[in-house]
């Protein structure tokens, strides 16, 4: 113990902390996979993986059991194109590392540089259930932000899974802005960039480009990953218009692998986007034109869009919107299945456009967000029904680890949650 305690004071690398074997059993299960909840189920966690899930299931000998009568289980929330990890105060330049508009460089740029595991907002979406998460720039002064990370949430140092994981480019009214005042230049500029990217890609190990060059050589590296298809492009798009002049440009770049990042007309040309097989992330209770690109914006456009074959994760949560708020997101889609005229999502299709949709999006397909053998063993233990509002999570595992379900902002919250003044600080006491 007083080894432990002297290797926290010298700041030595923390102690990792091993995976646990237990069951929770009686419990009412979501897998993630779209199906409909499994009640009176039991999980099984060995080694930190998933080993079995359902009605019929025992728990081993010897596990730790979990008793989850009148609670729900469901995998870890995976949070697609967040900002987790790359700010602490917004308004505050020296600690947000969200964007660099005055570098030199824009598709170089690595978020994995910057992640901060400390980051109160990481402790604050675990405490919601959010047990991974996409991680993206944002623009500076460029249609391209750089490249996102995905990351787990543990309790430990050791949160990038995957660095460089995708490209982030923003065209639209954004794009327009950033490029030069209209679509025509961001198109024009992102092609160009592609291009060069091809060029450089060719080129012979210690060879010079020749003619003109917007790129610099970094940025061109970059991009060469996303020309072959070995990095994801993610696009920030929201017009009809815009997501079909996205899909074209496949014809050119037939590698590409693309995602869609936004599309609130992406209902409007549903059936294009499907065929693309290209998949989409979204924030879905938009039903205001509040621009000119978002003019057919409805709270049915996941809805529709699932109906039309796209694959769509719930996600898009950056700034003081945070991940945790993805149940209820997801929730609001199941009641819009009551409401005359709505398309919305079953309970089953909602958790996973949380869960394993965006896991998948992500290029952690079967491996996260989905309770079933062989995934993660990413699991979160519910006071009730995860998609109500009223619901929060009791216990949460990463890889089998138990984590802290604790926060700086829940320590608050317990501390001033009455008025009685005999506990506050001796800074109140006049």
């Amino acid at each position: 113990m007083k080894r432990l305690i002297l290797a926290m004071l010298l700041g030595a690398a923390p102690i990792s902390v091993s995976a646990q074997d237990f069951a929770i059993t009686n419990a009412t299960v979501g897998t993630g996979d779209g199906s409909a909840p499994i009640e009176h189920a039991t999980v099984v966690v060995r080694a930190g993986k998933i080993v079995s899930v359902g009605r019929d299931t025992a728990a081993p000998g010897g596990t730790q059991v979990i008793d989850g009568t009148g609670k729900w289980v469901t995998p870890g929330l995976f949070s697609a194109v967040t900002d987790l990890g790359l700010w602490d105060v917004e308004a505050v330049d020296d600690s947000n590392d969200t964007s660099a508009e005055k570098s030199p460089f824009n598709a170089a740029l690595d978020v994995a540089t910057a992640l901060n595991p400390s980051s109160e907002h990481i402790a604050v979406s675990r405490e919601g259930g959010v047990t991974r998460a996409s991680v993206a720039p944002m623009n500076g002064a460029s249609i391209f932000a750089g490249q996102g990370a995905v990351i787990d949430l543990g309790q430990d140092a050791a949160i990038v899974m995957k660095p460089r994981a995708f490209q982030y480019v923003e065209l639209g009214e954004s794009g327009a802005r950033l490029s030069g005042g209209s679509r025509v230049a961001a198109h024009t500029a992102l092609r160009n960039a592609l291009r060069e990217a091809r060029e450089v890609a060719a080129l012979p190990a210690g060879a010079q480009r020749q003619g003109d060059v917007l790129l610099t050589r970094a940025d061109a590296a970059a991009l060469a990953k996303v020309i072959d298809g070995t990095q994801t492009l993610y696009v920030g798009v929201e017009r009809a218009s815009d997501i079909r002049g996205v899909l074209a440009l496949k014809a050119e770049f037939p590698k590409l692998d693309l995602v869609l990042v936004g599309a609130t007309e992406g209902w409007l040309v549903a059936p294009e986007i499907a065929a693309a097989g290209v998949p989409v992330v979204t924030i879905p209770m938009r039903d205001l034109p509040a621009t000119f690109e978002t003019l057919a914006a409805t709270m049915s456009n996941v809805g529709r869009m699932k109906k039309a074959g796209v694959k769509v994760a719930i996600g898009m949560f950056m700034g003081m919107d945070q991940p945790r708020n993805a149940p209820q997101q997801a929730g609001n889609l199941v009641a819009l299945t009551k409401i005359p005229g709505a398309s919305g999502l079953t309970w089953g299709e909602a958790l996973a456009a949380i869960t394993s949709i965006p896991a998948e999006i992500s290029g952690f397909g079967g491996k996260a967000g989905v309770l079933a053998p062989g995934a993660a063993g990413d699991v979160v233990l519910w006071d009730g029904d995860p998609l109500e509002l009223s619901s929060a999570p009791v216990s949460v595992w990463i890889d089998g680890v138990k984590q802290p379900v604790d926060s700086h902002q829940a320590r608050l919250r317990e501390r001033y949650k009455d008025l009685d003044e005999t506990y506050l600080p001796k800074a109140y006491d006049w």
